[in-house]
Order: C-alpha cells, then structure tokens, then sequence
C-alpha cells in the first residue's frame, strides 16, 4: 500500500488551510460565546465549491467521494475552528449523501445544485425523546393522503435547524407492531422545515454554540411524495449510507480538533518557561502530548480506509465506527492533554482549548455513543450474542 499523499489531495488540504486562515480562533470564540451561525465562513466555502465536494458534477458538485470530503473536514476542524466551522459543511453532505445514491433524478435535479452553492442548508432529523439510539423505535408517522404524506411527530437533536430551509427526516409509514423486520416501515423524507405546521426550539448546550440544536415539532406537516427519498418503507437502509459516511466524517473532524489543540499545546509548551526552562523539556508534559500525536495518527489510518471503502461501495459499517470511536478518543485526549499543558490558563478562554475540549467532549456521543460502537463491533465483527 501507498501512503503518499496524493497531488490532488495535498492540493485540496493546502486550499482549505488557506481559506480557514482568514478565520481566527477569535473570531470562533466570538460566535460561539455570542452563538453566531458563522455565514460569512459558509457562504466563503460555498464559493469555493467546498460544500458540494460529494455531489456528481452533473449536479453541480465537484463529484469527489468522502475521502476528500474528510481531508476537508479534517483541515476545518484543524483550523481552529473545530465543530462549530465543521459542522454546517458536513451537514450539506452526509446529510444529503442517501439522496445522492437513492434519490429519483428529479429530485437530484431539483435539490442537489442549490445544496452544492451553498444557497440551501440541509438538517437531518432521525433521534426522537423517546426512542435515542433506537431508531427503529422512532414515532414519528407520515400518512398517505392523496399525493402528499402528513407528518407528525417530534424530533431532538436537529442541528442548524434553524438556518436550514429542508430536513432529511426519517418517518414511519408502517407502524412498528405491523412489519416483519422492525427495520422495515421507514421512510425518508425532504421535508421543508421553515413551516407554520414546524415548531423549532434551541436546545441549550456545553459547546459548539456557533451552530444550535433544536427540538423540532411536527404538526401535521405536508411532504409531497415525490420529496421521498427512493422507496416507501426503506429509509433505513437508506439512511445507513448516509450513516456510515457521517461516522467517517465526524471522525474526521475529531482528528482534526484534536490537531489544533496539540499545536497551541506544544506552542505553549515551547514558549511557557517556569523554573528557568520550558515546561516542554518535562516529561510530565512532553509525553502526553506525545501519545496524544500517536493516538491522532493511528486514528487518522482508519478514517482513511474507512472513507477508501466507502467510496469502492465496499462493506464499512465496522472501519466507520471503528474510525468514529478512535478519533473521538484520540481527539479529546489531545485537547484534554492541551488543557493540562495550559495549566490554570487552559481553562481561561483567551487561550482557546477550553472551546476545543468542549467540542471535543461531543464527538465521544454524537452521533453515536461510544459504548454503542462497540456493541456493533463485538456482535458484527466479533461474532458475539447482541446486547440491546
């Protein structure tokens, strides 16, 4: 195997390092202290034709695969950013990876050129109060009537709800009690959000504040069928598409936040001198920040593979959590390890890293637990009996 980067990819990670630089880490302070949806950041990737890495050319997208969407994602993050600059690109294309791949031509004809100019944001809606990481428990129902469904129900955990003018919404069609696979009976749609039958409430939270999430209320709402995403009844494995590639990305992303919090840490490390040298020359502080270089890379290979296969359609349920769960431990050691290295001054915001760890404490949840990763690993790829 090669591991040399490759010109295009190089050439890809060098334009988003350039376009982040005109972004400060206090600008991203400021929007998230202010909870600011950072417009001027997004509407600058959408010009650059970043947001629509993924779509097919013929849709207006540059028609690359996840493997460059995460070398994106990765530099965001890095940048300093972290998830409050990384999450309303990602959302624009995991979000609208299972239209991509399942999605009538119309419907790709009609959605996918505006989402790849950055002039239509996308928000996924599938976790409910009451069912978590349970999706096939959702509750949300959408009902035939004529040539519209009529949705009703309420979902949690909808970020950039707000600024999102369409969500990719996971619905029952078919009760649960009525089909012979509990995974059957669900049905994607892209429903139009920024409706009088929508009620959208932000949910306040540790971090990430530039970009808020919601508890989305839906009374009654219209979606009209031919806003469904492929077949009645079949959104779940639609949306395990969608899925796989959010795993690989966010994993990304955490890679990357992890990368911003060891450099300032090993900066700060170099120029912080107490007792007459710097902090740096102790291996109390020099070997965290070691390990945490170790954990970032071993953690950044399997992202790759993970995305390689993805994009080869080959089976990468297991490399996507794998991918998810080391990043997100390896991300969050990091920005811990940065924290520790920053003494008193790491929890001061001046310095940043406090907004790294937070944002890095998310990705050990979202979008998935990592106690749930591994309940998939031990019984898909261990052999052993379900636990859940």
């Amino acid at each position: 195997m090669d591991f040399t980067e490759t010109e295009e990819h190089r050439l890809i990670r060098d334009s988003i390092e350039k376009l982040c630089s005109g972004f400060s880490d206090d600008y991203w302070e400021e929007h998230d202290r202010e909870h600011i949806f950072p417009i001027e950041f997004f509407d600058e990737m959408a010009a650059a034709g970043w947001i629509g890495i993924a779509i097919p050319e013929q849709y207006g997208g540059a028609g690359k695969g996840i493997q460059e969407a995460a070398i994106v994602l990765e530099a965001v993050a890095a940048s300093g950013a972290c998830m409050n600059g990384a999450t309303p690109v990602h959302l624009s294309i995991f979000g609208m990876h299972p239209v991509v791949k399942h999605g009538s031509d119309k419907m790709r004809e009609k959605y996918l050129p505006p989402v790849a100019r950055g002039e239509m944001h996308v928000a996924f809606g599938v976790t409910e109060p009451n069912a978590g990481s349970d999706t096939t428990s959702i509750e949300t129902s959408a009902k035939l009537d004529g040539d519209n469904y009529v949705v009703r129900g309420r979902k949690v955990w909808t970020t950039k709800a707000l600024e999102s003018e369409r969500v990719l919404l996971l619905v029952r069609t078919t009760p649960k009690e009525k089909v012979k696979r509990k995974t059957d009976g669900m049905t994607l749609l892209l429903a139009e959000l920024q409706k009088p039958e929508v009620s959208i409430s932000v949910i306040p939270k540790l971090g990430r504040n530039a970009v808020r999430t919601c508890e989305v209320v839906y009374d009654d709402l219209k979606v009209a069928v031919s806003d469904r995403v492929g077949e009645e009844g079949k959104g779940f494995r639609y949306l395990l598409d969608g899925l796989n590639a959010e795993r690989i990305l966010i994993a990304a992303e955490s890679v990357g936040i992890g990368r911003a919090a060891l450099r300032r840490a090993v900066q700060y490390a170099n120029e912080r001198v107490v007792f007459n040298r710097p902090i740096g020359k102790n291996q109390g502080i020099a070997f965290p920040l070691a390990e945490a270089k170790t954990r970032l890379d071993a953690a950044a290979l399997m992202v790759q593979k993970a995305a390689w296969l993805l994009d080869r359609n080959q089976p990468c349920g297991t490399e996507a959590n794998m991918a998810k769960w080391l990043a997100a431990e390896a991300g969050f050691f990091a920005a811990d390890s940065a924290i520790q290295t920053h003494g008193g001054y790491g929890y001061a915001r001046e310095y940043h890293v406090e907004r790294y760890w937070r944002e890095a404490r998310l990705m050990k949840l979202a979008p998935i637990s990592q106690e749930m990763i591994l309940n998939f690993v031990a019984e898909h790829d261990l052999g052993l009996p379900r636990s859940y």
